[in-house]
């Protein structure tokens, strides 16, 4: 199956572009080619534009606390492990803790970092990290793996509380709905958003199925239309009918 995730708000919308960027900066970084590495910094930099542009820092520490006054509230059910209660809010608790400890804005480290403003400035043109645009960069890119990684890991560690307590909000919103299978006729499939409190929508299509879902929604209507992709020139509509697993979430 493939997933397909459309954020009904700015706020999820904004989480989802930083847990992508964290996950491509995470996934290079771990490589030894300098290449990758590049990619990972560049990742990180486009990380930096993103929380840039909302509080990320207050808005976590209060979904995190909602989320705790909600599992708080499943104390002494019978119907609730116990030890699975307990872990979850210790993990929120940390997670809060760790939000609260840090001072400044998101990624100050790094906006402090003359050398990576200077990278962050000229990468944001085609081409313009080339060696004889960044030379000390180039020689950076050429010591060792280890080097480089150790380096990468000094810079992302300021903001891991940030990426813990985005992955546990994210994987709350996920689990907050239940899928529901759904049919779209004619490749089609519309229905009413009245009284409707998602802040999310999950698409499941089987990946053997060449269709890609384009959703628009507002607070009155939801409309899914499955087109069928084509890399070569503009896709089209998809005119019979299609199974897809349909999850509304919502913190």
């Amino acid at each position: 199956m493939i997933t397909y995730e459309y954020p009904f708000n700015e706020r999820i919308r904004t989480l989802l572009r930083l847990e992508d960027l964290l996950q491509k900066c995470a996934h290079f970084r771990d490589s030894d080619e300098p290449l990758h590495h590049h990619v990972a910094l560049i990742a990180l930099f486009e990380t930096l534009e993103v929380a840039g542009r909302a509080d990320l820092k207050v808005d976590l520490v209060q979904e995190l606390e909602r989320q705790r006054q909600i599992l708080m509230s499943f104390r002494d059910n019978p119907e609730i492990s116990e030890e699975a209660l307990h872990d979850a809010l210790k993990e929120i608790e940390q997670a809060s803790a760790a939000l609260l400890s840090l001072t400044g804005r998101f990624g100050q480290n790094l906006r402090d970092n003359e050398w990576l403003m200077s990278i962050r400035g000229r990468a944001m043109i085609p081409g313009g990290a080339c060696e004889f645009d960044l030379p000390s960069y180039h020689y950076w890119l050429n010591r060792d793996a280890q080097t480089r990684r150790a380096d990468l890991e000094s810079w992302v560690k300021p903001i891991k509380p940030i990426e813990e307590a985005l992955a546990i909000v994210l994987r709350l919103l996920r689990s907050s709905g239940r899928p529901e299978q759904q049919v779209a006729r004619a490749g089609s499939y519309q229905m009413t958003m009245s009284g409707s409190t998602a802040q999310m929508i999950r698409i499941r299509v089987a990946r053997a199925e060449a269709a890609v879902p384009e959703v628009s929604a507002n607070k009155y209507a939801l409309n899914i239309r499955f087109m069928l992709p084509d890399t070569q020139s503009r896709p089209r509509a998809l005119e019979r009918d299609l199974p897809f697993e349909m999850t509304f979430c919502g913190l």
